[in-house]
């Protein structure tokens, strides 16, 4: 819709162990900054960014001398808050979509179900120990920390794959989709989308 204002949020989170700053546009054209210092962990949020059509940027420095774990998630806290204020009261929101994506051998799916209430059910058989310099087990912990702080239902699934990357990446790129769709604006709607009357 021509005439709807563009929904957006910057958040920041300062710890001891990481300064993250994120800024979002529902409303984007899937551009992307990123700079997190893990090179594989801007991978995926450039596939969030694109294929949801979202506007992103992210910037983080952390503790990377001791690992990578504070870094990917208080980037997933962050970047899940920002969807939450981008939402607002989440009025006349599609709410609930999914995607299936397939890369090469991979076929991945991700449901989404914007209610306001976290949750999040993840299945990801990674075969390495590792995605260039992240922990293949914080792809996991990224989505549920994401779900927790973006309040909202989250179900992943690699159906099948042989290899982690296309694996790993077919799952955001699925993510990324039905977050768009469930994301959107339905013209027909006005108030909340729940038979509840709230969210």
């Amino acid at each position: 819709m021509k005439d709807q204002h563009v929904r957006s949020a910057r958040v920041v989170r300062k710890t001891n162990e990481t300064e993250v700053e994120v800024s979002l546009v529902l409303e984007g054209q899937g551009r992307h900054e990123l700079a997190t210092g893990l090179g594989f962990l801007d991978h995926m949020l450039a596939q969030l960014a694109a294929h949801g059509l979202f506007d992103l940027a992210v910037r983080a420095q952390g503790d990377l001398d001791v690992d990578e774990h504070h870094t990917v998630e208080d980037v997933a806290i962050t970047l899940g808050q920002a969807f939450d204020q981008a939402l607002g009261g989440r009025q006349g929101i599609v709410r609930m979509a999914h995607a299936y994506v397939p890369l090469d051998e991979a076929l991945a799916r991700a449901v989404v179900d914007l209610s306001g209430r976290p949750y999040s059910a993840i299945q990801a058989d990674f075969t390495g120990p590792r995605l260039g310099a992240v922990d293949t087990d914080l792809i996991i912990h990224f989505l549920e920390t994401l779900a927790q702080h973006g309040r909202m239902s989250l179900h992943g699934c690699v159906l099948y794959g042989r290899n982690d990357h296309h694996k790993a990446e077919a799952l955001f790129k699925a993510l990324a989709r039905a977050l768009d769709a469930a994301c959107r604006l339905d013209a027909r709607r006005a108030g909340t989308p729940s038979t509840k009357g709230v969210l």
